[in-house]
């Protein structure tokens, strides 16, 4: 009994323990199966919704045919439950309801970027995500039900911590993906269409890698059936996850060459908006911005608009999706709408505010015998890009000046004793027409040697090197012409010229004391061109008479000169704001008609300034020059003006008699006759557009707050300080008090002129040398540029506000000037024409074709323009430059404002228009 009882015991022991070992058994392969299907990555999640629909079904077709064939394979034929909870489309499950594999981790930064681009489609954000993850819940929660029969109930607590460990895992991984969707919706963007080219291939991927894996689970089921437990899937495991790490390596290596490129994305764009808000103000923000590299952009430019390499196509690509309903020209560069002009004085100088028109005078209401200015309907609308231009077909030639050649308007003069066949006759109907390049023409010899020497070619004229080589104004010196520094008065060069001036009135205090000056009857301006080593600025100017092409010398020389004469009317300059006037051994009589000429140099002399009159009379005792100096004496003496000093220059053999304005009208009170006459009190001394001149005299101001009782301050802080007697109870050209409206305009320049001017327009600066501001205000632009080796003419528009008078106070000069008429210069004068808001205003008045003509004939081949104005005059002035054949660098438009850069080139037209 007792070894049967024994018996009995060990045979219940043994059943037990086999029982015990089968349960054993069955819960650890189970165990491992359940963590197998959940880290198993047969089940590919679905892509973002940016895929194509076909893409879409062809990849859930093969999910499911896949997923279904696994699963009949793990829980048998008749296992319909897990069957159809497997069978569910796909595309319903949230991205991370399957856990990957190892091998697929390099794939978790796309999925996380599906569920960004899922969120961002989704209008109610993460819901959707949530009731995702309630559906895997409820389907797992359904698997695991299935499974029960089969299941002990500790295997059932197993599998639930299993579950929960994996939810845990899940809710982690999803809440790092919403931690990143804000940096992963832009790259999303950037990849959703190479996402939509590859989708095919994906799921065709998908395919093959489900029957791998199917045939995986067929063979660990095998192993499972014989009990093979101890053999994992370790080794497969292993090499997976070196697969993987592999994968992510690449795809770490990717992502950082997309943030590089976005990063050099970014900061493009960031140089463009500085651009913007340097050309236009700094307030946008936000904004759109759109960039097109122009087919001719200079270097500087390409540099700021050319996509990078590894971008190009994704910017291409950003930049189609947001712009389908915007025109972009060729060459323009668009930005969205900004916020209006700020008040500090970094942001742009606004418009012109209307309400400043009644603070301030212009010359077409100064000048009381204005001639009647035509009009024109036309509002120059019309494009005429591939308009047909013609040569010039006149007389002067490379040399025409439209307003001085005027042959039908001097046949119909009566006289010509105050030289009134000098002075400007322009034609009723502007030019059209170009001028022609004289033979042999070649791009100017660059500053400082052009001070000495000049092509030949270039201005072919040899009749003064005949008449006045003796004197070294200018020699022909084989392909060039030379000019020795010398004149009539300073033969042996002008800089000993210039510092016995100053020695023999040592208060003239050259680029310090005297800034600007006017000399009258300059010859080829060799005085000017080397005042420019004292720091002074002079303006130059000489009839286009028998002494051909003296300003012509000049210019191409580099040196400021105009084509003027003292005629019948006013010179075209304000009163009072040269600090010296000078004339050396000019044939101008001064003397006659009561003084007539010499008192216009009155009126624009400051009060204070000097006139230096160096000329025979001085110093020589021919009968002539006795009794022009006894004129002269007289003249001078009634006119109140004091003989500081006569000199004589023992190594030119010259002498000169400077002269000074008075500064109080106390001896204009004293005088014993009434000789010149002072002017009516009713009588504008600024008045100077086709104004007659009147032989009288203005008063001195004595107001210390007006303009003229005082001189400026020393050079260079007059440039940047506003005027005295600019006070703030005057409006402002652009609405503010006048002299925080001039400190904010040169603030403005000065802050365009360095960081556009310099680099972003294609300039090469060491080219350029004679500059005309074509609308100038207060004269910024040209402050701006006074640290470089160039010279600006300042141009007032006749009917502008009358700044004029500032540009000389703060030491710079300028012109009043009409541009529906042609300029009084040569061809070919200039190296760089800036037009700040002109061709928008000129459009009320007249045509922009004569006009665009003019440009033309005034710029030098190779010559740059720079306009900023209206958008749409932006485009009319490109498609006139264009039919012109200059080159556009740039067109750069933000809001209704746009930029224009342009440089000539040397195309003429073959045909010469037919003499009317």
């Amino acid at each position: 009994m007792g070894f049967g009882g024994k018996s009995r015991s060990n045979k219940r022991s043994s059943s037990a323990s086999y029982t015990s070992t089968i349960t054993t058994v069955v819960f650890v392969t189970l165990c491992v199966f359940g963590v197998w299907m959940l880290t198993s990555n047969s089940v590919e999640p679905p892509q973002t919704t940016t895929r194509t629909a076909a893409s879409d079904n062809n990849a859930d077709n093969a999910f499911s045919s896949s997923g279904n064939e696994e699963q009949h394979t793990r829980h048998g034929n008749n296992d319909d439950k897990d069957k159809a909870v497997f069978e569910d489309n796909p595309g319903q499950l949230p991205d991370d309801a399957v856990k990957p594999d190892d091998d697929k981790g390099s794939e978790s930064e796309s999925k996380g970027k599906d569920v960004a681009a899922a969120v961002e489609e989704n209008p109610g954000g993460l819901h959707g995500k949530e009731s995702s993850e309630e559906q895997m819940k409820q389907k797992l929660s359904e698997t695991q039900i299935s499974e029960e029969s089969v299941m002990t109930q500790n295997q059932h607590s197993d599998q639930q911590t299993s579950i929960k460990e994996f939810d845990d895992n899940k809710e982690s991984k999803i809440d790092e993906t919403s931690s990143n969707q804000d940096s992963s919706e832009e790259d999303q963007t950037q990849n959703a269409e190479q996402q939509q080219v590859g989708n095919d291939e994906k799921s065709k991927d998908w395919q093959n890698q489900d029957s791998e894996d199917q045939q995986q689970s067929e063979d660990s089921k095998q192993k499972e059936d014989v009990g093979s437990q101890e053999e994992t899937p370790d080794e497969n495991k292993k090499e997976d996850d070196d697969q993987g790490k592999a994968k992510n390596e690449s795809t770490e290596s990717e992502d950082q060459e997309q943030k590089g490129s976005k990063q050099q994305s970014q900061e493009k764009e960031m140089q463009m908006q500085e651009i913007a808000n340097t050309t236009f103000g700094d307030e946008t923000k936000d904004k759109q911005k759109e960039i097109l590299k122009a087919p001719h952009q200079t270097d500087a430019f390409q540099t700021l608009l050319k996509p990078s390499t590894d971008t190009a196509t994704t910017d291409q690509k950003n930049t189609e999706s947001e712009t389908q309903n915007q025109e972009i020209t060729q060459q323009q560069v668009i930005s969205s709408d900004s916020s209006n002009s700020g008040e500090s004085l970094g942001n742009s100088i606004p418009k012109e505010s209307s309400e400043s028109k009644k603070s301030w005078k212009t010359q077409k209401t100064q000048s009381e015998s204005e001639k009647e200015r035509r009009k024109d309907d036309s509002k120059g609308k019309e494009s005429i890009y591939g308009y047909t231009w013609q040569l010039c077909n006149v007389t002067a030639g490379p040399d025409y000046i439209p307003c001085l050649d005027n042959e039908k308007a001097l046949r119909q003069l009566h006289s010509t004793r105050h030289f009134e066949h000098r002075e400007r006759h322009c034609p009723e109907d502007p030019p059209t027409c170009l001028v022609p390049l004289p033979e042999g023409y070649k791009r100017p010899i660059l500053w400082p040697q052009s001070r000495d020497k000049i092509w030949y070619h270039n201005v072919p004229h040899t009749k003064l090197a005949q008449v006045k080589g003796h004197q070294n104004w200018v020699k022909v010196s084989g392909e060039f012409l030379t000019f020795p520094g010398g004149g009539t008065q300073f033969i042996h060069g002008a800089l000993h010229y210039i510092d016995f001036l100053q020695q023999s009135v040592p208060d003239i205090k050259w680029g310090k004391h005297t800034r600007v000056i006017l000399d009258v009857g300059c010859g080829v301006a060799s005085f000017g061109g080397f005042l420019f080593e004292r720091d002074v600025l002079t303006m130059s100017f000489a009839p286009k008479d028998e002494h051909e092409a003296q300003v012509q010398f000049a210019l191409e020389r580099g040196i400021p000169a105009i084509s003027a004469v003292m005629g019948s009317q006013r010179l075209p300059f304000p009163s009072r704001v040269f600090d010296i006037v000078h004339c050396a051994r000019c044939r101008v009589p001064w003397h006659a008609e009561g003084g007539l000429l010499l008192l216009e140099l009155n009126r624009v002399l400051r009060p204070g300034g000097f006139f230096v009159w160096s000329a025979t009379p001085v110093y020589q005792k021919l009968p002539e020059d006795v009794a022009i100096w006894k004129a002269m004496s007289s003249l001078t003496a009634s006119m109140c003006w004091e003989l500081v000093t006569i000199k004589r220059d023992t190594l030119n053999s010259v002498g000169a008699a400077i002269y000074r304005k008075p500064t109080s009208n106390e001896c204009y009170e004293n005088r014993q006759g009434n000789s010149p006459p002072m002017c009516k009190s009713n009588d504008d001394p600024n008045a100077a557009w086709h104004v007659p001149l009147q032989a009288c005299m203005h008063r001195v101001p004595v107001n210390q707050a007006e303009r003229g009782a005082r001189w400026p301050a020393v050079w260079p802080a007059r440039l940047q300080d506003p005027p005295y007697w600019l006070n703030r109870s005057q409006m402002g050209i652009y609405g503010k008090p006048a002299p925080q409206d001039f400190a904010r305009d040169y603030e403005h320049w000065t802050r365009v002129v360095g960081k556009l001017y310099m680099s972003g327009l294609g300039i090469s600066w060491s080219n350029v040398r004679n500059v005309m501001d074509m609308r100038a205000v207060y004269g910024g632009f040209a402050a701006a540029l006074r640290d470089i080796k160039v010279w600006v003419l300042n141009v007032v528009n006749f009917d502008s506000p009358d700044t004029l008078p500032i540009i000389y106070e703060r030491g710079l000069f300028g012109i009043y000037h009409d541009w529906c008429e042609s300029f009084s210069t040569y061809p070919r004068s200039y190296d760089l024409l800036h037009a700040d808001h002109l061709f928008s205003k000129l459009k009320t008045r007249c045509k922009l074709e004569p006009v665009m003509a003019e440009v033309d004939r005034i710029v030098r081949p190779g010559g740059k323009l720079i306009v900023r104005d209206e958008s749409n005059v932006i485009g009319e002035v490109e498609n006139l430059l264009k039919s012109l054949h200059w080159e556009v660098h740039l067109t750069f438009s933000k809001d209704d404002e746009g930029i224009l850069s342009a440089q000539k080139g040397d195309w003429r037209p073959t045909t010469y228009q037919a003499v009317s």
